[in-house]
Parts: structure tokens; C-alpha cells; sequence
């Protein structure tokens, strides 16, 4: 059961990842050092308030760059490898010992990485889409709007871990099937 909630927890925490890179690493990072959480072994340095600070430091750099016009589209090509990264190592610091260490890194880059991956494609295509139909002037509502998800994501990918893997289960498929319809209209009328 304790690698199940694990999972939840990082399929949670790898969605958030896909909205912005460091702030569900904040989040963990904020709940090991007031002792909320408890990363896995090998992830106690989140635990350290250096850690905390440069995390801190980190997320509002982030978040602070994507409201600058043009680098915010910038900053989605570099964002989508780190967040597939982020994704995997949040998943890895929630799961349980009760896998091997194979299985373990196994499932935090499918699940992880996999579902950051998602969630980070589906926030570019939002930026294009608002950049291109508004000249970018959307895009700080875009951008707010990916960080608070960020944020509240993280904190309740800790608090009801299950309901949250559910959640984004259902809206990743939700959004594939959406993509698909999309590109068979486009088909239909290119035709």
C-alpha cells in the first residue's frame, strides 16, 4: 500500500512538475525542513534549509521569467527536458522502499518523468496558442495561472495523494482525447 500512496504522491508532484520546475521541489523541500514530509533515502537533502533557500531562490527566478514577453516561450523549450527530470526525481524521493532500486527508477521516469512530460506539452501548447491568437498579452494570465496550479498541485499531491492521481490521470486523458479530435477537424478541413 506504502508504494501505491508513493506513487499518487509523485504522479501528483510530476504534474506539478510540468507546470513549473522548481516549485513542487520547494514544496517538498519546505515540508522536510518543518518535518511535513519525509523524503525517501537518498533524497534527505531536501531537508537542508540551504537547500530551501536555493529552491526558494530558484522558483522565483522561474516564476519571474516567465513573465517577461518572448523568454517565457523561451524558457518552455528548456523547461520541457528539466521538467521530465524534475518529474523523476520528485517521484523517486516519494517512493518507497518496499521496490528495489531498479524498480524504484523504473517507475519515477515512466510515471514521473511520463506524466510531467504531458502536463509540460499541454502548457506549451496553451502558451502558443495564447501567444499566437493574442500576441502574447494572455500570456502572464497563462503564466499565473500555471504557477498557482503549481503550488496548490504539490501541497494537495501530499495531502489527499490519491484523489490528486486521479485527478490527473483524468485530465491527461481528458487531454489527449481533446488533441485528437482537434488534429481529425484539422484533417477534415485541410481535406
Amino acid at each position: 500500500m506504502e508504494t501505491i500512496i508513493g506513487l499518487c504522491i509523485g504522479i501528483g508532484l510530476s504534474a506539478a512538475c510540468g507546470f513549473r520546475v522548481f516549485v513542487p521541489l520547494l514544496v517538498m523541500s519546505i515540508g522536510a525542513v518543518t518535518g511535513l514530509f519525509e523524503p525517501s533515502k537518498g533524497f534527505h537533502w531536501l531537508a537542508l534549509p540551504s537547500v530551501c533557500i536555493a529552491l526558494s531562490v530558484a522558483t522565483l527566478c522561474e516564476i519571474a521569467a516567465y513573465y517577461i514577453p518572448w523568454v517565457d516561450n523561451l524558457l518552455d523549450t528548456v523547461a520541457t527536458p528539466a521538467a521530465m527530470i524534475a518529474g523523476t526525481l520528485t517521484t523517486m524521493a516519494v517512493s518507497s522502499g518496499e521496490m528495489s532500486q531498479f524498480a524504484s527508477w523504473a517507475a519515477a521516469i515512466i510515471v514521473g518523468g511520463g506524466t510531467a512530460g504531458a502536463v509540460q506539452m499541454s502548457t506549451v501548447a496553451a502558451r502558443g496558442v495564447s501567444t499566437a491568437t493574442t500576441g502574447g498579452l494572455a500570456n502572464p494570465v497563462v503564466s499565473t495561472t500555471e504557477w498557482v496550479s503549481a503550488a496548490v498541485l504539490s501541497v494537495l499531491a501530499i495531502a489527499l495523494p490519491v484523489v490528486v492521481a486521479i485527478a490527473v490521470i483524468i485530465c491527461i486523458f481528458l487531454a489527449v482525447r481533446w488533441i485528437r479530435k482537434r488534429k481529425q477537424e484539422n484533417v477534415v478541413h485541410t481535406l
